[in-house]
């Protein structure tokens, strides 16, 4: 496998086009990388990229066409990837737990969990050429088993299974994969509750949703592999 060399690194972030996806195209531009601001929706994607002065790439994580065709310009015009920011994702219904349905935890899962392995995958070869590669999978602290359990905590009141779920498969996912390619640098970061479209307005600003994130993403050389981090440290499974 050749690595390249590089100046200015190169980061692409999914589901960017606002939320806490936005913030770190932002931040990641502020700590001078050239960002890809990836979104299925054309029209609010290239607005936003055009604001923050990223590059705009049409990206649907649940479509393995669309996922292909971005990688393939990434590949065009870069020839590698430094950072992946897989942050894409939906809440899923939220209802009486009576009326759940199959179909209704497939398609949380099919965008959540399903998507970032899409993702990662088309842009591994990529990744691989970079001198010091990262991957930061956007999960939450509602994937968390331990503070399910920690009645003094939020996430053990927070009503949202099929969300929760994802969340937990996206722990196990970045953990094994961490394992399985030692040459990346894989890590969950959780936002909190952070004031976006998906929380209903409510929790810290988007810049303090994002830290986790940035630090895994552009953290020294003492950036750990198959961590689990909110913007106050560690957190447990």
């Amino acid at each position: 496998m050749t690595t390249i060399q590089i100046g200015t690194p190169v980061s692409l972030v999914t589901g960017a086009n606002k939320g806490i996806g936005l913030e770190t195209v932002r931040r990641l531009i502020g700590a001078g990388h050239r960002v890809y601001l990836a979104a299925r929706d054309v029209e609010r994607g290239r607005t936003a990229a055009e604001a923050l002065g990223a590059r705009f790439v049409e990206l649907d994580v649940t479509s393995d066409a669309s996922v292909r065709l971005a990688a393939n310009v990434v590949e065009r015009e870069e020839g590698h990837l430094d950072v992946l920011v897989n942050n894409a994702g939906i809440t899923g219904p939220l209802r009486d737990v009576h009326e759940y349905t199959g179909e209704d935890v497939a398609a949380v899962l099919l965008t959540n969990v399903a998507g970032y392995v899409r993702v990662m995958h088309a842009f591994l070869p990529l990744l691989e050429l970079s001198a010091d590669p990262r991957i930061v999978n956007v999960s939450s602290g509602l994937g968390s088993f331990a503070l399910f359990h920690d009645s003094s905590r939020i996430e053990s009141r927070a009503g949202t299974p099929l969300y929760g779920a994802a969340k937990s498969a996206i722990n196990m996912l970045t953990a094994r994969y961490a394992q399985l390619l030692p040459g990346i640098r894989i890590n969950s970061a959780d936002p909190g509750m952070t004031a976006t479209d998906l929380s209903g307005g409510q929790g810290h600003s988007v810049k303090d949703g994002t830290d986790a994130i940035i630090a895994f993403a552009i953290g020294g050389p003492d950036t750990p592999t198959g961590a689990y981090r909110d913007g106050d440290g560690d957190l447990p499974w």
